[in-house]
């Protein structure tokens, strides 16, 4: 009982260990390639007893057909759900399985994006315990379920809380701005209950077995481990799936870019009105990366500090709150402008973030913005990496992009090197504010 208590104080150690060390000093990341084909990232991290594992294969959304749009994401939820029996081990159904997790102390589930899937390991690295976790873990990844009675059961639930959705402008909006971004590429489909009727059992066993293979797994591992310990620890892991060549994925178009400019207007019986402005932005291996988030952090996502902000919210008094981003990916995801203000001035804030975003894709940002900027990501640099988890969040995303081994070493000089001619080049080159699509969703 002591060990499993310790785990739950180990967030706050980590927070401590990670924030007094790695945020000024360099990070030893290393990396591998198993004979099985996964490529492993380690950063060695002994002052906790405590290992992060996420495992990540191209198996996100933008792989869902068009009829089955959401079998990502219902295959992953599925493989939290028991595992099959296998030679003389017992199955074990979603209670017990999460039973078996608790009497360990650790924990092991799976999620997907757009991008990829992803399978995240957390356990005490006490010799009783972490080979159970891994091996535990290795089964469920290895021999998930998939069992017809419990997926019918998620997929008239899920039914249900789509058609909830149905009733909040948030999701309203997001699914129209996705539809007017995207069009037909698959960063826009849309999950239906038609789609999700489309998916059965064996549809979520098909593309499990396409898709989570060591070949295609990039692992990130964070913790009391060395080279060695985290090398045999992955290959425990990975042993129970098939050890067979990967084909290629067929490749996956890129998003479109916008030919006009489209408003689309949706009443909503609400006061308030949800406001989306945008278009496709970046991808995230972009030369131009830093200068959009320098850029973009000057622009709106700097909070109280931002142009659209000050414009629209200080100012003018159209909004408590606006904010712009950049989601990149594999492909170019959505360059967002969102606000919410009362349903009679809507116009009017429209009217003020186009031309405050016009201005600054025109003009750039002020020397003074700029060095605001800096010293606001570069000073809170260290809230990136104050935690394992954080640290292990930095690791697959270098994994998965095919980032340097010492891009977290040299993120806040890459960030200072950034110049106010950067920042509007890159900006003219990605958005083109006369060509954006507008949602507006609120006002009977």
């Amino acid at each position: 009982m002591n060990k499993l208590m310790s785990l739950a104080r180990l967030p706050l150690a980590a927070t401590l260990l990670v924030a007094a060390g790695w945020a000024s000093a360099a990070i030893p990341l290393q990396r591998w390639i198993q004979a099985n084909g996964a490529e492993v990232y380690l950063v060695e991290s002994p002052g906790i007893p405590m290992v992060d594992v996420q495992l990540d294969f191209d198996a996100g959304s933008r792989r869902d057909p068009p009829a089955q749009a959401g079998l990502a994401d219902a295959t992953a939820g599925q493989a939290n759900k028991g595992i099959a029996a296998q030679g003389q081990e017992p199955a074990l159904d979603e209670n017990a399985l999460g039973e078996a997790w608790a009497d360990l102390g650790a924990s092991f589930g799976a999620n997907a994006s757009r991008d990829r899937m992803s399978f995240s390991l957390r356990t005490l690295t006490y010799p009783d315990l972490l080979p159970k976790a891994v091996a535990l873990a290795a089964r469920q990844l290895g021999a998930p379920a998939f069992d017809a009675a419990v997926w019918q059961r998620d997929r008239e639930r899920i039914g249900a809380a789509l058609r909830e959705s149905y009733t909040r402008p948030g999701p309203v909006a997001g699914r129209a701005f996705q539809q007017l971004v995207y069009g037909g590429h698959p960063y826009g489909r849309e999950t239906t209950e038609q789609t999700l009727a489309a998916i059965s059992v064996d549809h979520l066993r098909a593309f499990y077995a396409q898709s989570i293979l060591p070949c295609r797994a990039k692992v990130s591992v964070v913790g009391a481990v060395t080279r060695a310990q985290a090398d045999q620890l992955v290959q425990a892991l990975l042993s129970r799936l098939p050890h067979t060549a990967c084909a290629p994925l067929p490749a996956v178009g890129e998003v479109p870019a916008l030919a006009k400019a489209e408003e689309r207007r949706i009443p909503f019986a609400s006061n308030q009105a949800q406001v989306l402005i945008g278009q496709p932005g970046i991808q995230r291996d972009d030369p131009d990366f830093f200068a959009v988030l320098v850029g973009n952090h000057i622009l709106g996502a700097g909070g109280f500090t931002s142009r659209l902000t000050h414009e629209v919210r200080e100012k003018r008094g159209l909004t408590y709150g606006v904010s712009s981003d950049f989601s990149p990916g594999r492909h170019a995801g959505a360059f967002t402008v969102g606000l919410q203000t009362r349903a009679d001035q809507a116009d009017a804030a429209i009217a003020v973030a186009r031309e405050t975003l016009a201005r600054f894709v025109a003009e750039g940002p002020t020397e003074a913005e700029l060095k605001a900027a800096k010293d606001n990501l570069v000073g809170g640099f260290a809230l990136r990496l104050d935690s394992n988890r954080k640290l292990l969040g930095n690791v697959a995303n270098i994994a998965w992009n095919g980032l340097p081994l010492d891009y977290l070493d040299t993120w806040t000089q890459r960030v200072e090197a950034v110049t106010v001619a950067q920042i509007r080049a890159a900006f003219a080159r990605m958005l083109q504010p006369e060509r954006m699509v507008t949602v507006v969703v609120g006002g009977a």
